[in-house]
């Protein structure tokens, strides 16, 4: 069980839930005024399994004793799916977990979450974002089978969608509002693995680094993802990490983004809605991301939160400049299409 002491959280304020890829980005946040850090073991158990991020069980143990010195929550996060016939090293994470003070564990293989609460019914156990629940059937299900406390809502729903969602069920939500957008219902996704292989849903990985490629052609970058082209870079145009879903191809006599532009979600302004819409905590997306990054946005985070919460105008953030591609978007919580 987790001998953390609590921060005290002003009635209604939403809780600040920031990344930690590694155990200086977890000193970072704390320090920068997060409620709460999420983060994963250095293997294939979590779904940001990457070369030079995440924990060792040492690791682990060191941040929780830092994190909890200072009333802030450690999350693990167990989000991948176990290979069929093989859940040792998943159970393991969820034991290891348990026996070092983490607050909660994030799962979205059902099987899993019916281990952990069996094998550590004291452990809080959240909902992945990858187990892709955004209804009140499904959300109820994972609460009454396997106790869940709170679910990461898919980044698909919008404000209205999510006060109507909360009516519904007895489960606090949580919600991404900075960071790296996905296109796809998250945990539904073949793309990196039709063409590296991998994916995030079983390895961990979306688009891995082995499988990246750049070539300067003349005037352009040219990026690569294994054998596919998946965009060529002028000059002038900054170069994102080629992911598919954020590819530039040629269709309809044109080179164009088919499914999603090079942009990071920024919901800043929307913490108001958020708040009226019964959101319990906010979370920021950037395990993959330093020091200087966690620093900055959660403290402009913790700023709007804080100024929220005494009713107060929020401050303005500027973030433009460490978003991708230099631009921002509101994403499906307006969905200005219908």
């Amino acid at each position: 069980m987790s001998l953390a002491v609590q921060k005290s959280v002003a009635p209604g304020a939403m809780e600040l839930v920031c990344p930690a890829g590694t155990p200086a980005a977890l000193r970072a946040a704390v320090e920068a005024g997060a409620d709460a850090v999420y983060l994963g073991f250095r293997d294939e158990t979590n779904a940001r399994n990457f070369p030079g991020l995440n924990f060792s069980r040492a690791e682990l143990a060191e941040g929780v004793a830092f994190a909890h010195d200072r009333a802030v929550r450690v999350l693990v996060a167990i989000n991948t799916y176990p290979r069929a016939g093989e859940p040792g090293p998943w159970r393991a994470a969820v034991d290891d977990a348990a026996r070092l003070g983490a607050d909660a564990v994030i799962l979205a293989d059902m099987g899993l979450a019916d281990y952990a609460r069996a094998a550590h019914p004291d452990l809080r156990r959240h909902l992945s974002v990858q187990a892709s629940a955004a209804n009140a059937e499904a959300i109820g299900f994972y609460a009454r089978e396997f106790g869940v406390k709170r679910v990461v809502l898919p980044r698909v729903l919008t404000v209205p969608e999510i006060a109507a969602l909360n009516a519904e069920i007895d489960v606090e939500t949580e919600v991404f509002v900075f960071g790296g957008l996905c296109v796809m219902a998250e945990g539904r996704c073949a793309l990196s693995s039709y063409v590296t292989g991998l994916s995030p849903n079983k390895d961990g990985v979306c688009s891995p680094a082995s499988h990246v490629r750049y070539e300067d052609q003349g005037d352009e970058l040219v990026s690569r993802l294994g054998a596919i082209t998946v965009n060529r870079i002028g000059a002038d145009e900054p170069a994102g990490y080629p992911t598919l879903c954020k590819g530039r191809f040629d269709a309809c006599g044109r080179a164009q983004y088919l499914f999603e532009e090079p942009t990071s979600l920024n919901a800043l302004r929307l913490l108001p809605e958020l708040q009226a819409a019964g959101v319990t905590a906010l979370k920021i997306e950037g395990r993959q991301r330093g020091r200087a990054y966690v620093t900055r946005v959660v403290s402009a985070l913790r700023q709007a939160v804080d100024a929220l919460a005494r009713g107060e105008p929020m401050p303005e953030a500027e973030l433009a400049a460490i978003t991708e591609g230099g631009r921002q978007t509101a994403g499906a919580y307006e969905k200005a299409w219908r």
